[in-house]
């Protein structure tokens, strides 16, 4: 990952705007690069992951034009060639040099072009003209910064770089670009554009050959890369292609509690089987009590399952980082929001499971995907997530949702069905119940957690302070706590969060108060 800050306006001195922009740095450690434009600041923190050299630094300056972007462009070379045979000339191997040139040929379309994960701003030096744009699915994270008086904007990779700027940060929306102060919509991935009518032989070898095909395209890379690896279908399946694309053993990294982790024993299992040099995190009661305060501070939030999921996910990057020397993880996020969790098992009919689809696609930015970058960045690494794949999550949207509701005694049966041929997994692992990865790490680290929010209030502490809020109010001592100590860092900026992720409650099954899968009746054999 790379961290980028923006500010255009007047009102902000440059000392100002260095002490925000220092908020960051830990996603880009290698080098950091402060410009002045006429119409404002720029800031880059450099995570080397293609064209490890210093000429792939940014921001990069072509014709009067400066480009920031944390991204990585998928096919970057076969677009290099072409603007190099147009008379374009470049001095890195850095996928986002060809930006510039490729904007200025295709302008606004350039955005929707694009097979890429990316978070941009472009400045015009000579017209004064600022551009921002953000992926579809917003793997990665991308905020502005506006005040009420309207003359000044910025942007930026966090919000902590931003709060103190402005007055108003909310997440840049997925799927928008900004020009010519609007905010307009070039991809709105989770609206299916057609539904197909594949046959079921069809529907199961394109999502095997698109998934197989996002996995191999985040490979390309100059820096080591390793492997989450939970033991559940989706990081399971993501390590099997790789492992079979690698020509050299692949590294994989799974997390548990020291006295009752469910997943370590199928991470095990699958690492075995897929021949990966394999390390496992044993974490305790402590390590877990201990990070809550900073992962809510990487994490910009105060939603429970996200909080609940980082903690295992943050100490295992951690331990990465700190022991290797690998720069990119690839992990197993957004299978669920195509394929359905527990609760989707509720659906009442498959319209209803098709607009969840798309509420959670269209939300994920907030919740997984952001709980997969700010673990992964704050610890100086590089997140891939080949569920996310442009092309992948297309084609699956527009599946029949008769089809892919669970029907067949099985949640995400077309995903598991795609893979029985192929040698891929275990069957056991194949056809494994699905166990959210805060439960997976072991119940122990959720039940401590609200065994010390239990012991911190009481019942009158709960309620006085729980009044206090008027937007997502706490709902129970857990996440009255997450939301005290992001209020201590990000004051009344709760609306960056949308609402706490839980289950959809208006369906029969699902009106329950924690968003855990345990709580519901059909967890069944997942805890175990």
């Amino acid at each position: 990952m790379c961290g980028i800050v923006a500010y255009f306006g007047k009102n902000r001195s440059y000392d100002e705007f260095l002490n925000s922009s220092k908020k960051i740095t830990y996603r880009g450690p290698d080098m950091t690069k402060n410009v002045s434009v006429d119409g404002g600041y720029l800031c880059f923190h450099r995570l080397a992951i293609m064209g490890l050299n210093e000429n792939g630094m940014q921001p990069f300056i072509r014709n009067n034009k400066y480009i920031l972007c944390n991204g990585e462009v998928y096919g970057f070379r076969k677009l290099k060639d072409e603007l190099i045979k147009e008379g374009h000339s470049f001095v890195s191997e850095s996928d986002c040099e060809i930006l510039i040139p490729l904007y200025e040929k295709y302008q606004d379309r350039m955005f929707n072009m694009l097979d890429a994960e990316f978070a941009l701003v472009i400045y015009d030096n000579k017209t004064k003209e600022i551009i921002a744009a953000r992926d579809p699915m917003g793997i990665r994270p991308l905020f502005y910064g506006c005040n009420n008086s309207n003359d000044e904007i910025g942007f930026a990779s966090e919000a902590k770089a931003l709060v103190d700027l402005f007055e108003n940060v909310l997440p840049f929306p997925p799927g928008y670009y900004y020009k010519n102060q609007q905010f307009v919509c070039y991809n709105d991935i989770a609206k299916p554009k057609l539904f197909n009518n594949d046959s079921m032989e069809d529907i199961l070898k394109n999502i095997k050959d698109k998934l197989v095909k996002g996995v191999e395209k985040r490979l390309d890379a100059d820096a080591p890369v390793g492997y989450l690896l939970s033991g559940g279908l989706d990081s399971s399946l993501i390590c099997s292609i790789a492992a079979k694309l690698s020509n050299k053993r692949i590294k994989t990294f799974a997390i548990g509690m020291e006295t009752d982790a469910i997943d370590l024993k199928y991470a095990k299992e699958v690492a075995e089987y897929i021949g990966s040099e394999h390390s496992e995190i044993i974490i305790t009661k402590d390590d877990v009590l201990e990070a809550i305060r900073y992962v809510i501070y990487i994490l910009e939030t105060y939603d429970i399952t996200t909080i609940r999921a980082s903690i295992g996910m943050y100490l295992l990057c951690k331990a990465i980082h700190k022991n290797t020397d690998i720069r990119v993880l690839l992990t197993g996020e957004i299978s669920d929001e195509l394929f359905g969790y527990k609760y989707t098992d509720f659906a009442p009919n498959a319209l209803e499971f098709q607009l969840e689809s798309e509420k959670r696609i269209s939300e994920i930015y907030m919740y997984d995907v952001l709980r997969a970058d700010r673990c992964i960045s704050s610890n100086s690494m590089e997140s891939r997530v080949p569920f996310g794949d442009i092309d992948f999550v297309n084609y699956v949207m527009s599946i029949n949702p008769e089809k892919k509701m669970n029907k067949y005694n099985k949640g995400k049966y077309l995903l598991r069905k795609a893979f029985e041929d192929g040698d891929y997994l275990p069957i056991d692992i194949l056809y494994r119940e699905k166990a959210a990865f805060s439960d997976a790490v072991g119940h122990s680290m959720v039940d401590y957690i609200k065994e010390f929010a239990e012991n911190k209030y009481t019942e009158e502490d709960f309620i006085s302070l729980s009044d206090k809020y008027n937007f997502s109010k706490p709902f129970t001592k857990e996440s009255l706590l997450y939301r005290e100590i992001f209020e201590e860092f990000y004051l009344n900026k709760a609306k960056m969060v949308k609402d706490f992720w839980m289950p959809n409650k208006s369906w029969d099954g699902c009106n329950v108060n924690d968003p855990s899968a345990r709580v519901l009746s059909n967890y069944g054999d997942s805890g175990k």
